[in-house]
């Protein structure tokens, strides 16, 4: 197999990067504003969060909704899984799962 049709590259291409994985995570529990995101993830550098979003977004993963509160009220967004989103909930979930499983056995990675 050529590395360009590997899907293991592919898959790691969308989702792979230092805050991606958490943002996703977070976001199988609904929508959240930036500043939600950045309380759950607090490591994220708020620079890194927006442009791993904006990634998100172009992938077709994250939508980005604006609502306005108020006439002269700036907009806020919210962030939350498109449908092509919510098809990684089962891959998220194992990952949860396995994440668990590698804890408990004292073997602790970054994060």
């Amino acid at each position: 197999m050529r590395p360009d049709e590997c899907p293991i590259r592919a898959g790691l291409g969308v989702i792979g990067g230092p805050w991606k994985p958490l943002i996703l995570s977070c976001l199988l529990d609904g929508g959240k504003r930036f500043g939600e995101l950045r309380d759950v993830i607090p490591d994220a550098p708020e620079k890194v969060l927006s442009q791993q979003l904006r990634e998100l977004e172009r992938d077709g993963l994250v939508a980005r909704q604006e609502h306005y509160e108020g006439e002269d009220a700036l907009p806020k967004a919210e962030y939350s899984l498109t449908p092509h989103g919510q098809t990684l909930r089962p891959v998220m979930s194992e990952l949860r799962k396995w994440g668990g499983k590698h804890r408990a056995r004292g073997k602790v990675g970054r994060g």
